[in-house]
């Protein structure tokens, strides 16, 4: 949003909304199911307060359209500690750090970083034919006059607001904007490391050794791509905003990988269309926050892995194990990265721990990696010190 002195907004409507009043519609707007094509589908629905605003199961991708019965293709990201992701760019500096190294892609919003603020964001699921399946911004406008929040909307946005779609549309979006950066609900820091880093508790002995494991450039290098230090004065998000290729197994159960010729490319496509003449792109997707990590049940951008250990263990065996991930091909080798055509294995990430060769001795053993999950579930939120005793979610 832009500066509190002249909101961009400011002018467009009959009434200048307050941000108070715009979150408490965006907070009606993100739990209203009637807003999807079905009526069983709400925001909150696939992300889900309870948990950390993601999805509330362990299907690798979540189902909407008409009949609430269409699958979607990836899995459903988390909605907390998104407030910090810039727009996206394909020369990214980072201020905290040597700003005369060019981290490449980094930024955006979803997967692939198509939306390049959570206004834009906002609009994706309302229109997909995958989620919400509303076949038009006007259709998102019948329902929201018909809404039982329609008064707090004219309220909030002016008494003549419905007599312009366009204008309700934007309305939506911002409503859902504001909401989505409510810091008690979406990003409060109320994790065991958060009070770790204010002073107020200690970090078991297996939780230091996953910290110290997760930082080592030897062992987990975790780090790299989800910085664990506090810069400039701000607790940190655990990701670097940036874009990876990690040649994560394919995913049969996604209905989509039914078809050979299907593939989820991430930055160069299917559902970005900008970067397609950008082949170093293909299979590369946005590093999330690792922040609340220990609450999902899927893991990846195609919800492959359904514990956190697995998804730390292959960082370990990717190129040590890769019998263990991948399947064989007729001739009994192992197909590796076989959910990224030939032509693009060469993008998949090579750097420490992912450089290892078949064979070989994994970069963390099997205490690194319990060590290591240990430290990630001091990451969710709500964490409670009574005491002596201390309490997690």
């Amino acid at each position: 949003m832009a500066g509190a002195e002249t909101p961009f907004y400011a002018a467009s409507f009959e009434k200048r909304p307050t941000p108070a009043a715009m979150a408490a519609v965006g907070r009606a707007l993100f739990f209203d199911t009637a807003l999807s094509a079905s009526g069983k589908l709400a925001c909150a629905t696939c992300h889900s307060p309870l948990h950390a605003f993601g999805p509330p199961n362990d299907l690798p991708v979540q189902h909407g359209g008409a009949n609430d019965s269409r699958p979607g293709v990836r899995a459903v990201p988390s909605l907390s500690y998104t407030q910090s992701i810039p727009s996206f760019t394909e020369h990214f500096f980072d201020s905290e750090g040597d700003d005369g190294i060019d981290q490449g892609p980094a930024g955006g919003r979803t997967w692939d970083g198509r939306a390049q603020s959570a206004h834009e964001q906002a609009q994706i699921p309302l229109l997909s034919p995958f989620e919400m399946a509303n076949a038009s911004p006007q259709e998102v406008v019948a329902k929201v006059r018909r809404a039982t929040y329609a008064a707090e909307f004219r309220d909030t946005f002016g008494e003549h607001v419905f007599a312009d779609s366009a204008l309700v549309f934007k309305g939506v979006l911002l409503a859902l904007e504001t909401y989505e950066q409510t810091p008690s609900e979406f990003y409060p820091y109320t994790s065991k490391y958060d009070a770790y880093l204010r002073g107020t508790t200690s970090l078991t002995k297996q939780e230091l050794e996953g910290l110290a494991a997760f930082n080592d450039p030897a062992r987990g290098n975790c780090a790299r791509c989800h910085p664990s230090a506090v810069a400039g004065g701000a607790f940190p998000q655990f990701t670097d905003f940036g874009y990876a290729a990690l040649g994560v197994p394919r995913n049969a159960v996604i209905a989509a990988n039914s078809d050979p010729r299907y593939f989820d490319l991430g930055l160069c496509g299917p559902l970005r269309t900008d970067l397609t003449d950008k082949p170093e792109y293909c299979g590369q997707f946005r590093t999330p926050s690792l922040r609340n990590v220990a609450v999902r049940r899927v893991f990846f951008h195609n919800g492959v892995f359904h514990r956190l250990e697995d998804a730390v263990r292959f960082y370990a065996q990717r190129d040590t194990n890769p019998q263990k991930w991948y399947p064989r091909a007729p001739d009994g080798s192992v197909s590796k990265f076989d959910d990224l055509p030939a032509k693009y294995r060469r993008n998949v990430d090579t750097d420490p721990p992912l450089d290892r060769h078949t064979g070989g001795r994994p970069a963390m053993s099997e205490a690194d990696i319990a060590d290591i999950v240990a430290f990630l579930n001091t990451l969710t939120d709500g964490f409670v010190k009574s005491g002596p005793s201390e309490r997690a979610p």
